[in-house]
């Protein structure tokens, strides 16, 4: 016997987390059907759609690295905002069960910044770490919302052209990664009324990757430091940024929200957020 079931890609993909969200969710709510992990080399990716487009019980995959943008090109369509943000991380089987690609990165970042974005601001700065597939996510939702970016990558050039790309409008700036490593004595003037956020879009801080080099002099008073890695989940990053008098957002939320708008996708119900505080409690055992 067969059941309906959905699966998220990558390489490698042993360490993601969204199985365990994913079957969370389907447990609480007693739907039949399963989400799985399954390790897709570069080399493997058309084969995989393609056969996974014959299965009638495969509702559709998320997508990891190193996988978003190479998937495009193998897709029937793209579903805003993919096409904007340029990466996919979300494909499932559309009419006649034609591979359709979206991006719910953005959403998910967004989400857990909902209360403060709903509030009105003289001035809204994100000082944006990265340059890869979440940060273009990352750079065209907060765009759409009003933010003067600041993205820093180690090829300041490739910051500058997804500014240009994703964020052609307003006075961006891009900057070398190191420029955030030293100590600064900016002096920030009165940010009353201002919402300033500290994203760690990269994969600096995770397990098995180089630290983050962020000194926090570079944050005005009042800044939200939100880090997308989940592993470690309270990264150093965070544990600094609280030191220093700052809110925190992790991963997990990031993760979570972005998991909520494909899992509707996937099995055609909304997941039970009620439960988030267990589910947290489940993923960082």
């Amino acid at each position: 016997m067969t059941c309906p079931y959905a699966e998220v890609i990558g390489d490698p993909i042993a360490q993601s987390k969204s199985p365990a969200i994913h079957n969370f969710w389907l447990g609480k709510l007693g739907i039949e059907a399963e989400y799985r992990a399954c390790h897709v080399r570069p080399e493997e990716l058309a084969d995989y759609l393609a056969a996974r487009r014959e299965d009638l019980d495969w509702r559709g995959c998320n997508v990891t690295m190193p996988h978003k943008q190479a998937v495009m090109p193998l897709l029937y369509s793209l579903e805003p905002p993919a096409g904007t943000i340029g990466a996919v991380n979300t494909i499932y089987p559309a009419f006649d069960r034609l591979l359709a690609g979206t991006n719910t990165d953005a959403a998910g970042f967004l989400e857990p910044l909902s209360h403060e974005l709903a509030k009105t601001h003289y001035f809204r700065m994100a000082r944006i770490i990265g340059t890869g597939g979440a940060a273009r996510a990352i750079i065209a939702a907060l765009a759409c919302e009003g933010f003067t970016l600041v993205v820093a990558g180690r090829d300041p050039a490739k910051a500058r052209a997804l500014l240009d790309e994703l964020a052609p409008k307003g006075e961006h700036h891009a900057i070398d990664l190191a420029h955030f490593a030293d100590p600064t004595d900016f002096a920030f003037d009165d940010r009353e009324g201002c919402l300033d956020l500290v994203v760690n879009a990269s994969s600096l801080g995770m397990l098995g990757q180089p630290p983050l080099a962020f000194d926090w002099s570079h944050a005005p008073p009042g800044s939200i430091a939100y880090d997308i890695v989940t592993a470690p989940l309270d990264t150093p990053f965070l544990q600094d940024a609280r030191a220093a008098g700052h809110r925190t957002i992790d991963g997990l939320s990031m993760l979570i929200g972005q998991a909520a708008v494909a899992f509707e996708r996937f099995f055609g119900a909304p997941p039970p957020r009620e439960h988030d505080a267990e589910l947290r409690r489940i993923l960082t055992v």
